[in-house]
């Protein structure tokens, strides 16, 4: 009997082990995270004091942002590190989700989301959105002279006076992608072809905000949340939303996605988390917080500080054929902007 007991114990050993590992191996997640640190961080130390769970975060660079992350998680493909990627634009979330790398999930929080902003299998969510935006110097520029459109970005009367981050990553390459998808290739390639030989090109979108709010630019394309931090340090500056008038083509907006990586270590936080991020309460904190981020859950009352699709014209996009153009024109626009 005794030698039966023992046989059956050292069988169920294993399990046991295993099932006692499983909540310490559970209670962290890996964010690969494009949103800035500042803004992003103390969302991950709050949920990590409600639940237990340790956020482990990886950031990375302004210059490079999601483009890096991404190529982590498709370098990673064969043994995923990443559980979730916080990704602060669409264009590489869609590119890994063509690469067949995201896990599907389903949120109950999601149906408060409209449907362009979700993915329809669930392999990715949007969420807190900004504009892209033209940040002017009003000490340099009277308001009757402020440039309203993107294409003042490739006018001779700007040259070296004007900026914008290197098309490559974040959100300025998202935004190149849309231009490719709406205009075709050659009205986008003779538009940058303008802005190469007429604007300052910098790292990323923070430095362009910068640059403006110290005068070393008169005027710059930015996102909103960069605009707004300018603003509230009480710099020299003014949001401009770029072509409203009759036939142009509108602001474009750009949301933050969530998604889920398959096969990621601990796939339980990991949805947790997404609950957490998408819930009206972290929506409302980044509406109010620095970077004035745009809501886009329903259930969010509080009044955005800043211009949204609701407000203003609104560039009609297709980011799953922008995602399919950006392989060619990302070729493009590496060889026109290959300087440092």
């Amino acid at each position: 009997m005794f030698r039966c007991l023992m046989i059956a114990w050292l069988l169920a050993a294993p399990f046991l082990g295993s099932t006692g590992c499983q909540p310490s191996h559970d209670q962290e997640v890996v964010v690969y995270t494009a949103l800035d640190q500042g803004f992003s961080e103390p969302i991950f130390q709050d949920f990590q004091q409600q639940t237990g769970i340790v956020v482990r975060a990886k950031f990375d660079t302004e210059s490079t942002k999601s483009v890096g992350l991404a190529q982590a998680i498709l370098s990673e493909a064969a043994r995923p590190r990443c559980d979730l990627f916080w990704n602060n634009e669409i264009l590489h979330t869609l590119r890994l989700e063509s690469a067949g790398l995201l896990d599907v999930y389903f949120p109950d929080v999601a149906q408060q989301y409209p449907a362009q902003y979700r993915s329809p299998t669930g392999t990715w969510h949007g969420f807190a959105a900004r504009a892209r935006v033209l940040i002017v110097n009003t000490r340099l520029i009277p308001q009757a002279d402020w440039p309203h459109s993107i294409h003042d970005l490739g006018n001779p009367r700007w040259q070296g006076k004007c900026g914008l981050a290197k098309p490559l990553f974040g959100t300025t390459a998202t935004h190149a992608a849309c231009l490719f998808a709406r205009w075709g290739d050659e009205q986008a390639r003779q538009f940058f072809d303008r802005v190469q030989e007429n604007a300052a090109i910098l790292s990323g979108n923070k430095q362009v905000a910068v640059s403006v709010g110290t005068g070393q630019l008169a005027f710059g394309l930015t996102d909103t949340d960069d605009a707004m931090v300018e603003i509230e340090r009480g710099m020299p500056v003014q949001i401009v939303y770029p072509d409203q008038h009759p036939d142009g083509i509108g602001t474009l907006f750009i949301p933050n996605t969530l998604a889920l990586v398959r096969g990621g270590p601990h796939p339980r936080a990991a949805r947790e988390l997404v609950d957490h991020l998408l819930s009206p309460q972290v929506e409302e904190r980044l509406a109010r917080g620095p970077s004035a981020q745009i809501p886009l859950n329903r259930q969010v009352d509080y009044p955005a500080r800043v211009e949204t699709p609701k407000t203003i014209r609104a560039m009609a996009v297709d980011f799953s054929q922008a995602a399919a153009v950006w392989e060619t024109a990302s070729r493009y626009l590496r060889d026109t902007f290959s300087g440092p």
